[in-house]
């Protein structure tokens, strides 16, 4: 098999110099990794035209037809390997193989004289992660079956440990098997949200040298806590997605659909709405609004991401974050789009939140998160504290 022709070479370095000029890619070590290594031939169920847009590429669905294993995305790609550090001779274990992308990245940037181990639950997912690995020239890569919760100690320990899926806790094999000043990058779920923190050992806690907003599918295995999709109403198009073991009622926030939206625009004025998230978390059902492209054609008022937007529930109602432009310069500002019979008094208190955001801007660029072990005494407060199974995180400002 050819690893590269003219064309896909060209699209690849396409590819990269818009990682680049955009300003997501912003290391010459992880950029030459890019230029490097042929994605194309790691999602070879996608054309290679669409393997070189950089967009993510579900690669596994269970049997109910929702994403299990995909490609990421090549701009979180790259941002993830930046919060890595990748030296020349490193010793990295990856905790979700995907396709074997990102593990061969991480070949190409330690070197000859680096180790890479890359570990999955799935034995379809761990086999063509391999194959793809050898047929783009990357063999020297450990690929192995088991529970990423485990960590690998056969392989630790390690410099690097970066993990490629959701998680919602730190196991402490993560810590045992991290060699001392090591880093370890995972995208952390934290009440709905993830953000991908690159984590130090220090001083008896987790500190975060850099955070990055993103999504990932939840990791599964022994640290698993799944999300739930509940549609609404039936064959809605409007999803709301829980986690931590919230619940949603799909006929009563159904029925909620069928009462004309309440709108309540904010006066918040932006051109991002960063971390607008974590002050919205703070509110009692909390979660996400997935709204399908038939769900927009049926009235359904836009929300604030392609996707859907952060929403928050109550037993029978139901309110989203929307948007508006607002003057030049692609500034918009921020509303809120609530239904049901308690829609007057949800969309007031969600929009009390986001005013709340709005004044808490000049902290916002100097977040950070640490996570201690569960029952450590005189944990900070913190923008938000989070207690979980084996730790208890605070998300901290400067201010």
């Amino acid at each position: 098999m050819d690893i590269d022709t003219t064309n896909t070479l060209e699209l690849r370095n396409a590819m990269v110099d818009r990682l680049r000029e955009s300003g997501i890619i912003t290391d010459t070590r992880v950029e030459n990794a890019m230029r490097r290594v042929p994605r194309h031939l790691f999602i070879p169920q996608a054309h290679f035209q669409r393997a070189y847009t950089g967009e993510s590429v579900v690669t596994h669905r269970d049997e109910q037809g929702v994403a299990t294993s995909s490609a990421s995305e090549a701009g979180i790609v790259a941002v993830m390997l930046q919060q890595l550090d990748v030296q020349p001779g490193h010793r990295i274990l990856e905790i979700g193989a995907g396709t074997g992308y990102n593990a061969a990245l991480l070949a190409q940037m330690t070197g000859p004289s680096g180790v890479v181990t890359s570990i999955d639950i799935d034995a379809e997912v761990t086999r063509e992660a391999r194959e793809h690995l050898t047929a783009a020239g990357y063999d020297t890569v450990r690929v192995v079956c088991g529970d990423g919760d485990l960590g690998d100690v056969e392989s630790a320990p390690f410099d690097r440990i970066i993990v490629t899926a959701g998680a919602w806790d730190l196991p402490h094999a993560w810590r045992e098997q991290l060699a001392p000043g090591g880093v370890l990058v995972v995208p952390l779920r934290m009440r709905g949200l993830t953000r991908s923190l690159a984590l130090q050992w220090e001083d008896g806690r987790w500190r975060s040298r850099s955070m990055h907003e993103c999504g990932f599918m939840p990791i599964r295995g022994l640290g698993g806590v799944a999300e739930r999709n509940v549609q609404l109403g039936g064959d809605s198009g409007v999803f709301i997605r829980t986690d931590e073991g919230r619940e949603a009622d799909p006929e009563a926030l159904g029925a909620a659909l069928k009462h004309p939206p309440t709108l309540r625009w904010t006066g918040a004025i932006t051109r991002n709405a960063k971390h607008v998230d974590l002050w919205l978390s703070h509110l009692d059902g909390f979660c996400r609004m997935i709204a399908t492209a038939p769900a927009l054609e049926r009235g359904l008022v836009r929300p604030i991401y392609p996707w859907g937007s952060m929403a928050v529930v109550t037993s029978n109602s139901f309110a989203y974050l929307l948007q508006r432009p607002s003057g030049a310069d692609d500034l918009i500002e921020l509303g809120v789009c609530a239904y049901g019979p308690d829609s007057n008094e949800l969309a007031a208190a969600v929009a009390k939140r986001v005013t709340a955001w709005q004044h808490a801007q000049s902290s916002l660029s100097d977040l950070w998160v640490e996570v201690y072990p569960a029952g450590v005494a005189n944990i900070p407060e913190g923008v938000l504290n989070i207690a979980k199974r084996n730790t208890h995180v605070v998300i901290r400002s400067g201010s």
